[in-house]
């Protein structure tokens, strides 16, 4: 799950190249749906129902907050570096940690409180860097912001996400998410593809959409949800630590990006602001 997450980011870089960021999202939700469709239909017949009302407000929400995430993911990597939103992603436990607190599921303490304020104090140099032109040429405060909203956007749909799949199956949640989410992007899919020349694309293009409609977006999810069930939430964040870590990494090796000085003291910043908070 985290190799291909983190090769999300460069494939990403790879597609949109060829798609502009809007589009590319509506593309990805929605092929992402055909491919989760045949498997959330068999579930919903053996439920008994496709839209289970009781929890309908529930899965219409997290399916708002995973296109949110996804087309934010996209517009923010369009406008900043791999490093950067990689980074920034990693911020996900804090999120969470907020999150479930505000639920009432999470006490925060002194020590999590140090550690929320140093891992976000980490993600403000990376916005510094960028605006001050330490940073790649490629990063942008604006792309930072961006991938800001995303990864709340992301952590909401993991907190509340697994309150419905103990009730249902990663398969139904993800698969309302992203057939419903499909649904919705309809009018701006049909918008963005009315001026865009798809016979110009790429074997490459067409590849990195596929790979970001199967694995990250379906693949991915199903793994992560399937993975809390049986292991404790502190384990599979362990894992997600690496995903920065390799995604920068993969930058470096296949897009050139450069690792610097000012790069990897944000690095190390945010990372130990959210161990501290993981384990306060």
């Amino acid at each position: 799950m985290v190799l291909l997450w983190s090769a999300n980011f460069i494939v990403g870089k790879v597609a949109l190249r060829e798609f502009p960021p809007l589009l590319l999202g509506a593309l990805r939700i929605g092929l992402a749906g055909v491919f989760l469709a045949p498997a959330y239909w068999r579930k919903s017949r053996a439920a008994g129902t496709i839209w289970p009302p009781a929890d309908l407000m529930l899965l219409a929400f997290l399916a708002v907050c995973n296109v949110g995430n996804q087309l934010l993911f996209l517009l923010g990597l369009h406008r900043t570096s791999v490093a950067h939103s990689a980074l920034i992603i990693g911020v996900g436990p804090i999120f969470v940690l907020l999150i479930a607190a505000a639920m009432g599921l999470e006490r925060i303490t002194l020590r999590k409180t140090a550690g929320m304020i140093l891992a976000l104090g980490g993600v403000s140099t990376l916005a510094y860097q960028a605006s001050s032109g330490a940073a790649p040429a490629e990063a942008t405060v604006a792309g930072d912001a961006i991938t800001v909203a995303a990864c709340v956007l992301f952590s909401l749909f993991a907190v509340y996400g697994k309150r419905a799949a103990e009730r249902h199956s990663t398969v139904a949640v993800n698969g309302f998410a992203y057939i419903s989410g499909a649904a919705l992007l309809a009018p701006i899919l049909l918008w963005q593809a009315r001026e865009f020349s798809f016979a110009h694309v790429s074997a490459a293009g067409w590849s990195s959409l596929v790979y970001m409609a199967l694995f990250p977006s379906v693949i991915c999810y199903l793994i992560y949800y399937h993975a809390l069930t049986h292991i404790s939430a502190s384990r599979v964040s362990a894992f997600i630590y690496l995903e920065p870590l390799i995604a920068t990494l993969m930058g470096v090796a296949f897009l050139g990006e450069r690792i610097t000085a000012s790069l990897v003291a944000g690095g190390t910043v945010i990372f130990t602001g959210v161990y501290l908070t993981e384990r306060g």
